[in-house]
C-alpha cells in the first residue's frame, strides 16, 4: 500500500532502492538494480586467487609458507587435524583458499571468499537458503564439504546478479514481490535458474517441484512460480 506521505510503495521501493549483493536482506538476496550490476561483478571478480596469509585457526599464530604452518601443527596442535588448502572455480574465477577440512562450501564463500549470498539459516539442509549451483545441478552447500568441490564449476547469486542476461528473472522477483524479509530469496533465486537452465519453457508445476526444497518462512510460494514464467522468454532471448 502507498504511503500518503511520500506517495512511496514497497514495490516501488525494492525496485529504486539501489541494494546490492551482500548488502542488507534484499542486497543480500541478489537484487541488485542495474546500477549496482557492476558491484555484483566487482563481488565476483574480487575473490583471492591465491592464499596470502598463513594462520593457524586455533592460536592465530601467522606463518610465511603453509609447510610452515604445518609443521606447527605438528608440533603444537598434534591433537587437531591439520587445514588444508583447497582450489575452487566460483563463478568462472580460479581461487585458493585456506581452510579446516571440515568446512562447508558455504562457510567457505561467506568466510574465504566474501560471498554472503548463500545464506546459513538451518545447517542442516531443510531450508534450501545456502543453494548453489555446482556442475549445473542446484545442491546444498551447508551440506557439502568445500573439499569435496575440487575440480567442480560453483555458480553462486552473486554470479547470476552480475550477469544481464539473468536480469529479467530478478526484475521478475521484484515485479510480483516474490519476496519479503528476503533472506531465503538467494535461494529461490539460485534454484529457478538452475530450473532454466534445463527447461526454459517451465510449467508451474515444473516451477513448485524445483522450488520444492526452498522455505519461505514468509509465505510467499504462490508467486515465484508466476516471476520465473515471466522472465522465461526474455531470458530465453538472451535478457537484458
Amino acid at each position: 500500500m502507498a504511503d500518503g506521505r511520500n506517495n512511496i510503495d514497497r514495490r516501488s521501493f525494492l525496485k529504486n532502492a539501489g541494494v546490492i549483493v551482500g548488502g542488507g536482506a534484499i542486497g543480500a538476496a541478489g537484487i541488485a538494480l542495474r546500477p549496482e550490476m557492476a558491484l555484483a561483478a566487482d563481488a565476483v571478480k574480487s575473490v583471492p586467487k591465491t592464499v596470502t596469509q598463513f594462520r593457524c585457526p586455533i592460536c592465530n599464530k601467522d606463518f610465511a609458507t603453509f609447510a610452515e604452518l604445518k609443521q606447527h601443527f605438528k608440533t603444537d596442535h598434534p591433537e587437531h587435524v591439520e587445514p588444508v588448502t583447497t582450489k575452487l572455480n566460483i563463478n568462472g574465477e580460479d581461487c585458493e583458499v585456506l581452510i579446516e577440512p571440515h568446512w562447508t562450501l558455504q562457510r567457505t564463500l561467506l568466510f574465504k571468499l566474501g560471498l554472503s549470498g548463500a545464506k546459513h539459516m538451518c545447517g542442516r539442509g531443510a531450508c534450501g537458503s545456502c543453494t548453489v549451483i555446482m556442475d549445473g545441478k542446484a545442491i546444498l552447500s551447508c551440506m557439502t564439504l568445500a573439499v569435496e568441490c575440487e575440480g567442480k564449476k560453483i555458480q553462486t547469486v552473486e554470479g547470476i546478479a552480475a550477469d544481464p542476461k539473468w536480469r529479467p528473472l530478478i526484475d521478475s522477483y521484484c515485479k510480483w514481490d516474490a519476496m519479503q524479509c528476503g533472506y531465503c530469496t538467494p535461494g529461490f533465486l539460485v534454484s529457478a535458474k538452475a530450473l532454466l537452465d534445463k527447461k526454459i519453457n517451465p510449467t508451474e508445476e515444473d516451477c513448485r517441484q524445483a522450488l520444492a526444497g526452498n522455505i519461505c518462512c514468509c509465505g510467499t510460494y504462490n508467486r515465484h512460480p508466476t516471476a520465473i514464467m515471466e522472465a522465461a522468454p526474455q531470458i530465453a532471448k538472451g535478457g537484458k
